[in-house]
């Protein structure tokens, strides 16, 4: 049987390099990681960073594949990945987001996150997070509860052009846009999809396992419970999350018989 292209994109303050671990636990070398501009990777010019930018950005990446991809998301990236299944469900066999809570329309962002979406405030708090030497940026990274080699890795990509992208995305992202966002919800559910949910990581930066649960009803995503999972699962705790990942992709139809791009 043909495997299906998979797509993995990352969040905030990552980079692809996040992956390694859960591709190793996939046994898919063929996976492709898309790094979002800003994120790991440049911003091509005149590229202005907001949800409906990165949604067209992750477009344009997919409408380059012959056939529909398999696409997961972590952090921003599960949002990027919600607004395409969204808007192009004809990109994908299938769809899997941790992020599917900060669409609920009584969604508070994070703490962190309201000061990024402040004027003046966000800028000393960038300056703060993202303009430190590496010893700096790796207590960053620690005190947001990443460990060991992913700490490094995240540490080793986080500059000022990231800290500046995180703060025109965030602030694109503003309530009411996100309740406005998730009122789009059942047009994800043309394709089939997964809500992963780190059991550990519920209540903070992706909402209540309540506003995953009425996110998933809306998309007609399922719910993956994974338990002993918390925010950072990509490098640190990856073997559960792909053993859900294989789990949902066993039950979807042969890729012979999937839907074709239109």
């Amino acid at each position: 049987m043909s495997r299906v292209p998979l797509v993995l994109v990352h969040g905030n303050p990552e980079s692809a390099a996040i992956w390694g671990p859960l591709i190793g636990a996939l046994d898919r070398a063929d996976a492709i990681a898309l790094s979002p501009p800003g994120f790991g990777v440049p911003a091509p010019r005149g590229f202005a960073p907001s949800m409906t930018a990165y949604r067209d950005w992750l477009v344009s990446q997919l409408e380059l594949f012959r056939t529909p991809v398999d696409l997961v998301g972590h952090d921003w990236g599960g949002v990027h990945v919600a607004l395409l299944a969204m808007s192009r469900p004809d990109l994908i066999r299938s769809w899997a987001s941790d992020a599917l809570g900060v669409f609920a329309p009584d969604y508070a962002w994070h703490a962190r996150a309201q000061v990024w979406q402040q004027e003046g405030a966000g800028e000393a708090s960038v300056q703060e997070l993202w303009g430190g030497d590496l010893e700096r940026r790796l207590a960053v990274t620690s005190s947001l509860g990443m460990t060991g080699r992913m700490a490094e890795r995240v540490a080793a990509g986080m500059d000022p052009e990231m800290g500046d992208t995180v703060l025109k995305l965030l602030r694109s992202a503003r309530q009411p846009a996100m309740a406005e966002a998730g009122r789009q919800l059942p047009s994800a559910a043309q394709r089939p999809g997964l809500a992963l949910i780190a059991v550990d990581d519920v209540g903070r930066a992706s909402g209540t396992l309540e506003q995953h649960a009425w996110a998933a009803r809306q998309s007609g995503a399922k719910m993956a419970h994974v338990a002993g999972v918390g925010h950072w699962w990509p490098e640190e705790t990856p073997a559960p999350v792909a053993d859900a990942l294989t789990n949902f992709w066993a039950q979807l139809p042969d890729p012979a018989h999937a839907p074709q791009k239109s």
